[in-house]
């Protein structure tokens, strides 16, 4: 990856200011950091003159260090180290960042970089004739499950050709981005084995016990003390290994005659004493059959939320444009779509959950109180408000 440097001065404006809207959002940013911190707001802050601007400017560099009230030199530096900041003027419609790094580059980088070269530009970090796209070389982007990739902006399209990086290429051109799906462009589910998965397709059971296994190892022959069968020639008295001597032999025949008197002398005429009853002791009760089947099966469990419960949300209808719930963070399309069988379609929905309405879905879902530790009543609250600007302004980012 090459150098990166400032852009010439021949195509640094004069001057830079944040709009109202940035300048309002920058505010939020700087607000989230300690006092005395307020320089950690930095890539954020150059992050939002780049979505005003479409790059970095120097002067927007010295305005965010004013913004701080940090040195030149420091803003400089976080701006030149990362490849998400545009440093020149880039494509309006697109801006190509194409991973060079080693799984890629095995996977055809190199032929991805040919049709940038083809179709932008002979040289990265050069506009078209149009000034609609350029391109770069950067470095890894994170996604090398799904090698070769590219950046387009904020979007990553993975599992590449170079057909069809160049279809691609020619949508954004076109000003029909819409056009194109943005991860893996084959038939994958994000990081997931191409084709669908080849292992651990169902939840693995233990085997039930039969009889004739409980009876076979009720056969088997009991471990010594070293928990092991008796070998031949080993001393059961003494349950070693080691070569049985005569010494052995004698002394384990007078302990088995010892017992066997013993045994038999119990078995002649000694009885067993009877039970004393103890008045300060309540006597046994044999317990109900409930009660051994209870014993048996364990703990109870405690049931899942029931669809008829009266802590449920009210559902509605499916409007003619129900709200994108995935716009909630914690929220997929899978989800989303059992939300939608429960009649939750709108974000004011979600936003009007009391308490026991968002404890019965969380128990639904088996979230274990994921619903309020990521807070979506107060994001459907600012969404149903406002959609993402109004999201932006509470959580100062974008939804998802």
């Amino acid at each position: 990856m090459s150098v990166r440097r400032l852009a010439d001065d021949q195509v640094q404006p004069a001057k830079f200011a944040f709009n109202r809207d940035f300048a309002a959002q920058a505010k939020v940013w700087v607000s989230k950091y300690p006092k005395g911190r307020e320089q950690s707001a930095v890539i954020p802050l150059l992050m939002l003159a780049q979505e005003q601007d479409g790059w970095v400017t120097k002067t927007a560099i010295e305005h965010v260090a004013d913004m701080l009230r940090m040195p030149y030199i420091r803003a400089l530096e976080v701006a030149t180290f990362y490849t998400q900041f545009q440093l020149k003027p880039i494509g309006t419609r697109a801006h190509i960042q194409v991973c060079g790094t080693t799984p890629c580059m095995l996977r055809g980088s190199e032929a991805l970089m040919d049709v940038c070269r083809s179709k932008i530009h002979a040289e990265p970090q050069h506009l078209n004739e149009a000034g609609t796209l350029s391109w770069e070389e950067v470095e890894c982007q994170g996604a090398c499950v799904n090698a070769p990739m590219v950046m387009i902006f904020k979007d990553a399209y993975e599992d590449l050709t170079p057909e069809r990086l160049a279809y691609i290429i020619d949508r954004f051109e076109a000003g029909r981005p819409q056009d194109i799906e943005p991860g893996p462009q084959i038939d994958r589910v994000f990081s997931a084995p191409a084709g669908g998965l080849t292992s651990l397709k169902e939840e693995p059971k233990p085997a039930a016990k039969t009889k004739a296994a409980a009876g076979a190892a009720a056969k088997s022959p009991a471990p010594t003390q070293a928990g092991k069968p008796k070998r031949e020639g080993e001393s059961e008295t003494l349950g070693t290994s080691r070569p049985v001597t005569p010494t052995d032999q004698k002394d384990e025949a007078n302990a088995q005659s010892k017992t066997g008197k013993a045994a038999a002398s119990r078995s002649a005429g000694a009885k067993a004493p009877a039970a004393v009853s103890d008045p300060a002791r309540p006597a046994a009760r044999k317990p109900a059959a409930a009660e051994t089947v209870a014993s048996v099966a364990g703990p109870a469990t405690p049931a899942t939320a029931g669809l008829s419960d009266r802590s449920r949300p009210a559902g509605i209808d499916r409007p003619a444009a129900p709200d994108d719930l995935k716009l909630i963070s914690g929220v997929g399309p899978k989800l989303e779509g059992t939300l939608n069988s429960l009649g939750i379609y709108t974000f004011k929905q979600v936003a009007g959950w009391k308490k026991a309405e968002r404890d019965w879905v969380d128990g639904y879902l088996n979230f274990k109180g994921r619903i309020d530790r990521d807070d979506w009543v107060r994001q459907a609250k600012a969404l149903a408000k406002g959609g993402p600007e109004e999201y932006f302004k509470v959580f100062g980012k974008k939804p998802r």
